[in-house]
């Protein structure tokens, strides 16, 4: 029988970038080719049409789990022994979409009723553990060895955690590992006003709060973290696979320097 998710809020928005995801691996000119996620969601077998994924945000979903993806995969390359801590996993296929080798262990962390749904849909493997707690409480770090360097991936996740609580789960898993680094999204809050009418996340009824204008702000509220890469920018390529008033929306955007990026990736090391 076919797993049905119930998930409403931002338990929900995993169903937006699973279908993201799989739509966007379809494409002729897919960059994520995520195939894993388009048998989940057909395992799912649910209508998802209520959640309004729309092209654009295909693309910018697809597009930013790619290059979350090549940095994960550039830390393994350099730490082939290494932990990979991907917080607020969701229903994300990634650690089958880069099938790290041994001795990388991987742990996926979501809300527990998260994690139950997700191990309906994918199977087990070797050095994989899935860890059921919020991410932002206290107690679920102690699950994860400290004895490795370690890559942490959040994606889709921080923006929905309040003000304080980013720096608060940075500086835990800072002082918790021994060494790595940390990638994840982030959007101005200007950004973060304007999707929240998104139709997709208000289909949800999920609110978005953390934002960030300055990369440097993070620096000084968690000591140890340093900044490695601020990817702000679509290259042509990428933006030439949205519309065209995406495209012109982007083109405006960078044209206004006084206003911070309204979405980047980051890259911290600690």
């Amino acid at each position: 029988m076919a797993p049905r998710s119930c998930f409403t809020g931002v338990k929900a928005t995993p169903l937006i970038t699973l279908q993201a995801k799989a739509e966007e691996s379809v494409m002729p000119d897919s960059l994520l080719h995520d195939h894993f996620a388009a048998a989940a969601l057909a395992r799912i077998g649910e209508d998802l049409t209520h959640l309004k994924v729309g092209h654009d945000t295909t693309i910018a979903i697809a597009t930013r789990a790619y290059l979350l993806d090549r940095w994960t995969e550039a830390f393994l390359d350099r730490h082939p022994d290494a932990t990979v801590l991907h917080l607020g996993c969701g229903l994300d296929s990634r650690v089958f979409r880069l099938d790290p080798q041994p001795p990388v262990r991987w742990f996926d962390v979501d809300f527990p009723d998260v994690i139950a749904f997700r191990r309906r849909l994918y199977p087990c493997r070797e050095n994989y553990a899935m860890i059921a707690a919020s991410i932002t409480s206290e107690t679920w770090l102690c699950q994860c060895p400290a004895d490795r360097p370690a890559m942490i991936v959040a994606e889709g996740v921080l923006p929905y955690l309040e003000q304080n609580e980013v720096p608060l789960l940075l500086r835990r898993l800072v002082g918790h590992l021994p060494l790595g680094e940390i990638a994840f999204d982030a959007y101005s809050r200007l950004m973060i006003w304007l999707l929240n009418f998104n139709p997709a996340i208000r289909a949800t009824g999920a609110d978005l709060h953390w934002a960030i204008d300055d990369p440097a702000e993070l620096e000084r509220q968690v000591p140890g973290l340093a900044l490695v890469e601020d990817r702000c920018n679509w290259s042509g390529a990428e933006a030439a696979r949205m519309s065209p008033p995406a495209q012109i929306a982007l083109q405006m955007l960078e044209a206004t320097p006084m206003l911070p990026p309204m979405g980047r990736l980051l890259r911290y090391r600690f």
